[in-house]
C-alpha cells in the first residue's frame, strides 16, 4: 500500500511538471513571439498604402512570403511578417500593403495590420497557459480531498 501511493505521488508529481511545462511553453510563445507580432502589425496601421504583387509564395506563417510594390520610385520586393495572411494569394495575385514610409522593407499585408487574428491568437495562447497553470492546482485540490474523504471514511 506505501509502495503504491509513493508511486501515485511521484507519477502526480511528473504530470503536474508536465503541464506547468506546457503552460511555461505557450505563456513564452505568447509573450516573446505572438504579442510583439501583434503590436509590430498594429505599427504598420498608419503606415503608407500601396498596391502590391504577390511575388514569391512560400511558407508565410514562417515569413517566406514576398511582395513587389512601388515604393519612392523604384520597385521594393519585401518579407511579409511571419504569420501573415500572405498564403492565401497565389504568385502574380495584387493585394494591398501598407509600409513605413522610412523604411518600405518593413511591411504587411493592408487586411493584418488591424492585428485582430494576431491578437487573437495571441490571446487564446495565453489562455491555454493560464488553463495549463490551473489544470494542475485543481487536480491536486481534487486529490487532496480524495484523500481527506478516504481517510475519515477509514478513521
Amino acid at each position: 500500500m506505501v509502495d503504491e501511493t509513493v508511486r501515485a505521488g511521484a507519477g502526480h508529481r511528473t504530470e503536474v511538471f508536465v503541464w506547468l511545462g506546457l503552460a511555461l511553453l505557450l505563456g513564452a510563445l505568447s509573450a516573446l513571439v505572438l504579442i510583439p507580432q501583434a503590436q509590430h502589425l498594429r505599427s504598420l496601421r498608419d503606415g503608407v498604402r500601396a498596391d502590391a504583387t504577390m511575388h514569391t509564395r512560400g511558407t508565410c506563417a514562417l515569413g517566406q512570403c514576398s511582395v513587389a510594390f512601388e515604393a519612392q520610385d523604384r520597385t521594393v520586393v519585401a518579407a511579409l511578417p511571419p504569420g501573415s495572411s500572405g498564403s492565401k494569394y497565389p504568385v502574380g495575385a495584387h493585394l494591398t500593403v501598407r509600409y513605413r514610409a522610412d523604411d518600405p522593407q518593413t511591411v504587411a499585408a493592408a487586411a493584418d495590420v488591424e492585428g485582430g487574428g494576431a491578437t487573437l491568437l495571441a490571446a487564446s495562447t495565453g489562455a491555454g497557459a493560464v488553463l495549463f497553470l490551473l489544470l494542475p492546482v485543481m487536480k491536486t485540490v481534487a486529490r487532496a480531498r480524495r484523500r481527506r474523504a478516504v481517510s475519515s471514511a477509514v478513521g
